[in-house]
């Protein structure tokens, strides 16, 4: 892998990341339609993987640092206890998000991937997200609600949302966002609480991976490489979740559609292809 395709892929994992569009579907498509011979199931590649895990998720933690600093001072009760009671609702509320997806993935990670992860079935099920996102949007219920009146149930069942997110083609920013919309949180609601939820995801997934590293064969080079990528897939995602939280805010009646219609067009072309040359 060459510097070029090092940063392509880190812009990409960054953007899609957040991006309601699948990052894993993108990671498992676009380099078949490229026709691209970088094994990402290489062990020469998961110094990679995890160095561009883990600048999504310090992006996210550094956007958000007020809110996990509120959560972090609240729960260990150094606030005042109107602010310590509504910081830990909001940390149970995320950790009782998170326990279904984490279960989930330890239990079936590597079966739904292997049954799922081939990119053409990787690009059907980015249309079965496509509308997903359009029904999503449009049998949500109509509501305000805004993050502070997330309900235990609201949190379980948008953890249980980011489940599917697991299948190749599926996206967890989109599945939880639309779990939210259904439970009648708003746009910017859901939105950031997918992002609040996706930062312990997304430290996990690299702390999982982070062993493995001490027994891959490393080739010199890939550890800079791996750092600098990591580095441009941080921004990127920073600038992303920037994007995407004034944009939810202010396109709450349609703004999951233009990325539904993408996954229904760029899933639907890429299973043409795929399938037929």
């Amino acid at each position: 892998m060459n510097t070029l395709q090092a940063l392509a892929i880190a812009v990409l994992q960054g953007s899609t990341e957040l991006f309601p569009v699948s990052s894993l579907g993108h990671a498992v498509i676009v380099p078949s339609l490229f026709k691209s011979t970088i094994d990402q199931a290489a062990e020469a590649f998961l110094p990679f993987v995890v160095m561009l895990h883990l600048g999504t998720a310090i992006a996210l933690l550094q956007f958000f640092w007020k809110d996990w600093w509120l959560i972090g001072t609240g729960v260990l009760g150094l606030t005042d206890a109107h602010q310590a009671k509504e910081s830990r609702r909001v940390f149970l509320r995320i950790v009782v998000a998170t326990i279904p997806a984490v279960i989930a993935g330890l239990l079936l990670e590597k079966f739904v991937r292997g049954l799922f992860a081939a990119p053409l079935i990787a690009a059907c099920f980015l249309v079965v997200n496509g509308f997903l996102l359009l029904f999503g949007e449009k049998l949500r219920t109509r509501g305000e609600r805004p993050l502070t009146d997330i309900t235990l149930m609201d949190a379980f069942v948008i953890g249980c949302g980011q489940c599917l997110a697991l299948i190749p083609g599926i996206s967890r920013s989109g599945t939880t966002i639309v779990a939210g919309l259904l439970r009648g949180i708003n746009h910017e609601g859901s939105a950031h609480f997918s992002f609040l939820i996706a930062t312990p995801i997304i430290f996990g997934a690299t702390v999982h991976q982070a062993p493995k590293l001490f027994h891959a064969t490393m080739e010199p080079g890939v550890l800079m490489q791996s750092c600098i990528a990591a580095v441009v897939a941080g921004i990127t995602a920073w600038l992303s979740t920037w994007f995407l939280m004034r944009y939810f805010a202010s396109h709450d009646d349609w703004a999951l559609n233009p990325f539904g219609y993408y996954c229904i067009g760029f899933g639907g072309l890429s299973a043409v292809w795929l399938g037929f040359f």
